[in-house]
């Protein structure tokens, strides 16, 4: 089987720059971390401690969410991470999704996305750029940031045609949720739990492990009134339950432990069964068939989010089943 670079995804908690350097020892190629401030902590200074925490790793957000932050702020935040990880970075960005439906928030417009990572390039390139109808500029005086020009790599955070529109607009790679080629840089998120030799999907260990990246399914369908939600098991029972909280606290009760733990609600309708099948959960073997169907997809990198309470476990018996070693 013809082997991706094999990456792994995380949320900004106390944890992250342990879980990077143990990845680091595992052969991660690289680290993703989540750009969610309603649930975990700052992206930025959780990058900036994984850095320290690691000498060769991969290291970039995944994805930034434009809105959170003056383009100013992001240019100075790539140039902190150069300085601080030079030579081993890349930079994701999208619309929003949990980042901004916790806040309550649609998705932003891709065209201000487009417009956004172009200021941010500009202001890395040394150029001065207008933004909110002023002229801005990084004038960092000389050893107070990398010299200009910092040229990096970008990467969209997109699922549909005008997402991929925008990364081919930008000669930007992708990251995505489904395989899609066409990118040189195209990397593929993915949740769910390697099973042990004989083991019950049914577990409670699955349910852990796998459970809230199933449920995130169900939080992105509601989001999107998408009539494919009562499909799902144990829809109608959940969105039952979600449509009984009020409508103004509902999206915080809807994203609560987003991709990290499953929440009250989502308890109500997850077993261990489903959660392993929404995720495609399986064993070594199975899994090493989903990475060689994704690379046969376009995937040029396949990142992995550990979930549960032993994430050091999840992330240990993944790369030893892409690589074969179980």
């Amino acid at each position: 089987m013809s082997v991706p670079v094999i990456s792994l995804a995380l949320p900004p908690t106390p944890d992250s720059a342990g879980l990077a350097a143990h990845a680091e020892q595992l052969g991660y190629s690289h680290v993703w971390i989540y750009d969610t401030p309603a649930l975990q902590l700052d992206v930025w200074m959780t990058l900036a401690m994984c850095a320290e925490s690691t000498f060769t790793i991969g290291l970039g957000p995944g994805v930034l969410i434009p809105s959170l932050r003056h383009p100013l702020v992001t240019a100075s935040a790539v140039a902190t991470l150069e300085m601080i990880a030079p030579g081993r970075t890349a930079y994701a960005i999208g619309s929003g999704f949990t980042g901004r439906r916790a806040l309550g928030q649609k998705p932003m417009k891709w065209t201000d996305v487009v417009a956004y990572v172009c200021q941010v390039q500009g202001l890395l390139h040394g150029d001065t750029v207008e933004i909110d109808g002023a002229h801005v500029a990084m004038i960092h005086a000389f050893g107070q940031a990398p010299h200009r020009p910092i040229l990096v790599e970008w990467l969209i955070g997109a699922s549909g045609p005008k997402g991929l529109a925008a990364a081919t607009e930008l000669g930007a790679g992708v990251f995505t949720t489904s395989p899609t080629p066409g990118f040189s840089r195209s990397a593929l998120l993915n949740f769910g739990t390697v099973l042990d030799e004989g083991e019950d999907p049914d577990s409670v260990r699955v349910l852990e492990a796998a459970g809230p990246g199933a449920a995130v399914a169900y939080h992105a369908l509601y989001e999107q009134k998408s009539p494919f939600l009562v499909s799902l098991p144990g829809a109608a029972e959940w969105i039952a339950a979600i449509e009984e909280v009020p409508v103004e606290t509902r999206h915080l009760e809807i994203h609560r432990g987003h991709l990290t733990e499953l929440n009250r609600i989502d308890r109500l309708m997850m077993t261990g069964g489903v959660a392993a099948g929404i995720t495609r959960s399986g064993t070594a073997a199975q899994f090493r068939a989903r990475v060689a169907e994704a690379v046969e997809g376009g995937t040029t990198e396949f990142v992995y989010q550990p979930a549960g309470p032993d994430p050091r476990r999840e992330m240990e018996a993944f790369i030893a089943a892409v690589q074969g070693e179980s």
